[in-house]
């Protein structure tokens, strides 16, 4: 028996294996300047926080400059980065909160299907812009950042006081919390999982997914755009 097969020709065929946008330039740019800041903190702080201030770290040979002035530098550009990007992109900082905040009882179904779908690729469905594992993320990550940032800027213009000890002791623990929480996003996002092979062209590459990837794991989101 011959399996008809379908016509790829069709318009209908050639929209669904057109490449997808997920993030927009600008949102794909924010998380870039966001990451290499961010990955550049954590290099420093750590460095730091094992008590190397005394030895160089890589990148303050390679900047030329010391890697406490480095680290304050760039936790400048990141608060920047957080500010500009949620006053020029309101619309999107409103629809990313609206959107990681929300919670349905079929996500109890998605992460128990969670652990398995990372190795085969079969998640559950959902509904959201983001699947239920980046609603928790999401709003982990935000709030670790802005502990960091807002107890590094507070460490940034203080110079002792009972304050700059609280601010010492939020600005290490929030950086213990965030630093495996971020370790988990990456190794997420790259695609090195099998379940997760082809996500990190969303916010790479042009941003050109592959609508067979966004279909198995933003299901919902996907058939929207159709």
């Amino acid at each position: 028996m011959v399996t008809e097969q379908p016509d790829q020709s069709s318009p209908g065929n050639r929209a669904s294996a057109a490449p997808v946008e997920r993030y927009n330039r600008r949102t794909r740019w924010l998380h870039a300047g966001v990451y290499l800041t961010v990955l550049v903190l954590l290099a420093t702080g750590w460095w730091l926080l094992l008590g190397r201030e005394g030895h160089p770290s890589p990148l303050a040979r390679l900047t030329r400059m010391p890697d406490t002035t480095l680290h304050t530098r760039v936790g400048w550009m990141l608060a920047g980065l957080a500010a500009a990007g949620t006053l020029v992109g309101v619309r999107g900082a409103r629809t990313f909160v609206v959107e990681s905040i929300r919670f349905r009882r079929d996500d109890l179904t998605w992460f128990a299907r969670w652990p398995q779908a990372v190795r085969s690729g079969r998640f559950g469905w959902h509904d959201g812009h983001f699947d239920p594992g980046q609603r928790l993320a999401n709003i982990a990550l935000t709030a670790g950042l802005i502990a960091v940032i807002g107890s590094g800027a507070g460490m940034a213009l203080l110079h002792g006081g009972p304050a700059f000890v609280w601010l010492v002791r939020v600005h290490r623990w929030s950086t213990y919390l965030l630093t495996p929480l971020l370790l988990g996003h990456i190794v997420i996002a790259s695609g090195v999982l099998p379940g997760y092979r082809g996500t990190w062209r969303s916010m790479h590459l042009g941003g050109r997914l592959d609508p067979a990837v966004a279909r198995r794991i933003w299901p919902a989101w996907f058939e929207q755009r159709r």
